[in-house]
């Protein structure tokens, strides 16, 4: 019996539990391998470098915890904990979105692409009608408050909004 008929007998291809802690495992071993390009202590105290290492390190630990408990205690599988239905559709509508958003806002400027970001994600529990509206003054109230009281900038289209 090799190393893959162990792994599969004993449910580790389908374990969703190790395979996030692998994930997390990788990603924190690369957030903690750059952060030693950055300063760990400065004149002034501790550098840029000294909360990604830290943070990073405890996750390493915590991501080896979570491994191991997941290969000891019951198999949850993919299939299991992924969503179905109305819940998935929901997830996909806020990616969709994100995604639509970041690819117009720069040519129809923050009003109109955050106008359609929130009408993706409300015509799925209201009236389009209400839900274009809803979209519309929000999206106006956000600009006005984000240029005028925090003179932060965002972007516009040739009209100036």
């Amino acid at each position: 019996m090799n190393g893959l008929d162990h792994a599969k007998e004993s449910g580790l291809v389908k374990n969703a539990g190790f395979w996030t802690g692998i994930v997390l495992l990788i990603f924190a071993s690369i957030v903690f391998w750059q952060s030693f390009s950055l300063k760990y202590y400065t004149a002034f105290g501790p550098g840029p470098g000294m909360f990604p290492r830290w943070l990073s390190g405890i996750l390493i630990i915590i991501s080896i915890v979570y491994i191991w408990q997941s290969v000891k205690k019951e198999v949850f599988q993919f299939k299991d904990i992924f969503p179905k239905g109305r819940e998935l559709g929901n997830i996909l509508s806020v990616l969709a979105s994100v995604v639509v958003f970041m690819l117009i806002v720069n040519f129809t400027g923050f009003i109109i692409a955050s106008t359609i970001l929130l009408f993706i994600l409300l015509v799925r529990e209201y009236k389009w009608y209400s839900g274009l509206a809803i979209s519309a003054v929000t999206s106006i109230i956000l600009f006005i408050v984000f240029k005028s009281f925090f003179d932060i900038p965002l972007p516009v289209n040739m009209f100036g909004w």
